[in-house]
């Protein structure tokens, strides 16, 4: 038997056994599901060493007890962090043009859609967004020149005849 089948054998047999034990630790299905199958990821990693252990289901169980508890140690921090911050700040503008703005840019491509948000919202410069993109400066040049034309084009025709024009779908 390889690796891989004992994996999924034993995947097989114990997954709702395993879920059933979390969720009594947890309190939480999702949770619970979401860390035995992190448990099982983490199996999938070295299959060669898991397969040689003497209790491969103990040893899924106590990774997803840590994961879990990771996990909640985390949202504990969280949890305080946000109750020493305040509540979050207030949307924006909800003017009719901001909200005409924001429609707008729904109907973009998510290229330009993001290459805009990400140079006029957040105002990085283009290199950066190049790199936080993965692409190079000329493709979010274009982006941002086709996404502006776009824009303006969609604000006119919303302007003008209150329907939404359509985009050309490259990015």
């Amino acid at each position: 038997m390889s690796d891989g089948d004992l994996i999924a054998d034993l995947y097989a047999a114990s997954f709702r056994r395993l879920v059933v034990q979390l969720y009594a630790v947890t309190g939480d299905l999702s949770e619970a599901q979401e860390a035995v199958q992190e448990a099982f990821t983490k199996a999938l990693v070295a299959p060669g060493r898991f397969a040689r252990l003497d209790s491969p289901e103990a040893w899924l169980r106590r990774v997803a007890v840590n994961v879990a508890r990771s996990r909640h140690r985390r949202r504990r921090v969280l949890d305080r962090l946000l109750l020493r911050i305040g509540p979050p700040p207030a949307v924006a503008d909800r003017s009719p043009e901001h909200l005409a703005l924001l429609a707008a840019m729904r109907e973009l491509p998510e290229g330009q859609r993001i290459a805009l948000a990400l140079h006029y919202l957040v105002d990085l410069p283009v290199d950066e967004i190049a790199a936080t993109l993965g692409v190079s400066a000329g493709t979010v040049k274009s982006r941002l020149s086709r996404g502006r034309t776009a824009l303006a084009a969609l604000l006119t025709d919303s302007d003008v005849t209150g329907s939404k024009g359509r985009v050309d779908a490259r990015s």
